[in-house]
């Protein structure tokens, strides 16, 4: 029962194992999609918003947690 436990939790961890990173990703298709929709943005540039979007996220999330490691 244990170990049912312990994979269900790590299962669970993978998809939301950091809350910032996860509301910033869908604060950033949020704007982005408004963006497209209604300020007139291509699609193209709105794809390419996206994708740099996620990557500084992703940076900083890995950033934050590398730092956090190496603190505690």
């Amino acid at each position: 029962m244990n170990i049912l436990r312990i994979t269900i939790r790590e299962l669970i961890g993978m998809f939301i194992d950091d809350g910032a990173l996860a509301l910033w990703s869908i604060a950033l298709i949020g704007v982005i999609a408004a963006a497209v929709e209604y300020a007139g943005l291509s699609g193209f540039a709105g794809g390419i918003l996206l994708l740099a979007g996620c990557i500084l996220i992703l940076a900083e999330s890995t950033y934050r947690a590398a730092r956090q490691k190496s603190h505690g």
